[in-house]
C-alpha cells in the first residue's frame, strides 16, 4: 500500500498487534465485543476500527488501510488528518497512490526535509480531497505555479496554508489562487520571495477578508503598497510577520493601526525604516478606537491591543517612542521570561521597561531599603 509496494502479512500482523495494544489499553489481552474475544484483525467492527486508528500514528493506520476492501474503505473514508512528513523518500509517489483513497481529509501536511513533491501530486490531491480546510506544503521546492492552478480550483475550502519555502511560486501563480480560497484565515508564505510581492498582496487584501494571520518572513520583495493593502482589505488580521521585510515604511504600520484593530502580534525584525512615528501611530490607535473597542468587545477591552512585538535591529527607534508603546499596550513585556516586547540589538532602547518590570525594581528597593 505505501508506494507501489504491496502491504506484506508480517507488516499486517504488526499492524494489528499495535490496534490490540491500543484497544486493549495495553492490557495484554484480547478485545471484548459482545462476550466474544477478538484475536484476528478480521473480526474487528468498523465502528471500533475508527476509533482505535484516531489513536495510532498515520503510518499504522494506512497499513492498516490494506488488510481488506471493508477495512480500506472504513479507513479512507473516516480519516479525516493526515501527516506524511514521517516518509523520507517517494513522498511524491506516495501521495499519488493515497489521495484518490483518502479522499475526506481536512488535514494534510506534508513538511519535507528534502524535496519530494512535484506538481502531479498536488493536482491529484487537488482532483480528490475537496474538502481540504488545512494544507502544510512547506519547503516543496520543487512546485510550481501548476500547483496553485489545480488548488484554487479543487480545493476552495481551504482555510490554512503554509507554502513557506516554496521559493518556485510566482505572485501570479499566488494571486489566482485568493479568487478562489477566499475562505482562508492562516497563510504562511515565509521565504516566497517571488511570490510574496505588492501584486500579489493586493489581491490578498482584495479576496482574503477573513484573513486572521499571515507570515511574509523574508520576503523582501514586499513594500508599503502591498501591507496597505493588506491593512484596509483584511480588517480581522491578528498576526502579521513582516520580519525581513527590509522595503517597508512607517507607512505600512500606519496603515495596519488604522485598519487592524485586532491586531495582537506584529514582527518587524530588521526593518530598518521603521521610525518613531509607527510607534507613536500604534500606540495613539489604541486611544482613538477605544470606544469602538470597547462597544463590539463589551467589556473585553483590556484583552485585545498589541501582546506581542519583536523591533530586534529597528535601530532608528529611540527610547520615549517605544516606552510610549509599552505603556499604552499592559501585554507588551520586557520582564524576563515574559519577553514579549523582542528588542535585540536595540543598544539604544535598554532604559525601555514594562509596567511589572518597573513596580518589581521599586519592590526590590522597598525591601533592601527596609533590610537596612
Amino acid at each position: 500500500m505505501i508506494g507501489e509496494e504491496k502491504v506484506r502479512s508480517e507488516d499486517l500482523n504488526l499492524c494489528f498487534e499495535k490496534l490490540m495494544m491500543v484497544a486493549a489499553g495495553n492490557s495484554g489481552g484480547g478485545v471484548k465485543r459482545k462476550g466474544a474475544v477478538i484475536t484476528e484483525w478480521k473480526d474487528i467492527p468498523m465502528e471500533l476500527l475508527l476509533r482505535i486508528v484516531s489513536l495510532v500514528d498515520d503510518r499504522t493506520a494506512i497499513v492498516a488501510s490494506g488488510v481488506c476492501s471493508g477495512w480500506r474503505d472504513a479507513i479512507c473514508l473516516g480519516l479525516t488528518h493526515l501527516c506524511l512528513s514521517w516518509c523520507r523518500k517517494n513522498m511524491n509517489n506516495l501521495v499519488l497512490s493515497l489521495a484518490p483513497k483518502f479522499t475526506k481529509l481536512l488535514t494534510l501536511v506534508l513538511r519535507q526535509e528534502n524535496p519530494q513533491l512535484e506538481d502531479t501530486a498536488v493536482e491529484t490531491i487537488a482532483k480528490f480531497c475537496h474538502d481540504l480546510q488545512d494544507l502544510d506544503l512547506s519547503k516543496s521546492f520543487k512546485l510550481g505555479d501548476h500547483s496553485l492552478y489545480a488548488l484554487a480550483h479543487g480545493c476552495p475550502n481551504l482555510t490554512k496554508l503554509n507554502i513557506s519555502g516554496c521559493t518556485s511560486f510566482s505572485d501570479e501563480g499566488l494571486g489566482y489562487l485568493t479568487q478562489f480560497c477566499r475562505k482562508l484565515k492562516i497563510l504562511n508564505l515565509c521565504g516566497c520571495v517571488k511570490a510574496a510581492t505588492d501584486c500579489a498582496l493586493q489581491a490578498i487584501g482584495q479576496n482574503c477578508n477573513m484573513l486572521q494571520s499571515l507570515n511574509l518572513g523574508w520576503c523582501d520583495n514586499v513594500g508599503d503598497l502591498g501591507v496597505m493593502s493588506l491593512a484596509y482589505g483584511c480588517p480581522d488580521l491578528r498576526c502579521l510577520d513582516l520580519c525581513g521585510c527590509v522595503r517597508i515604511t512607517d507607512d505600512s504600520v500606519i496603515a495596519l493601526a488604522n485598519g487592524c484593530l485586532h491586531l495582537r502580534s506584529l514582527g518587524l525584525y530588521y526593518c530598518r525604516n521603521i521610525t518613531d512615528r509607527a510607534m507613536y501611530s500604534l500606540a495613539h490607535s489604541r486611544v482613538k478606537n477605544k470606544a469602538s473597542i470597547w462597544q463590539s468587545m463589551k467589556g473585553r477591552y483590556d484583552e485585545e491591543g498589541l501582546r506581542s512585538l519583536n523591533i530586534s535591529q529597528c535601530t532608528a527607534l529611540t527610547p520615549s517612542a517605544v516606552q510610549a508603546l509599552c505603556d499604552t499596550f499592559p501585554a507588551l513585556h520586557t520582564c524576563s521570561g515574559r519577553h514579549s516586547l523582542v528588542m535585540s540589538g536595540c543598544l539604544n532602547l535598554t532604559s525601555v521597561h514594562c509596567a511589572c518590570a518597573v513596580q518589581s525594581h521599586r519592590t526590590l528597593n522597598s525591601i533592601l531599603h527596609t533590610a537596612h
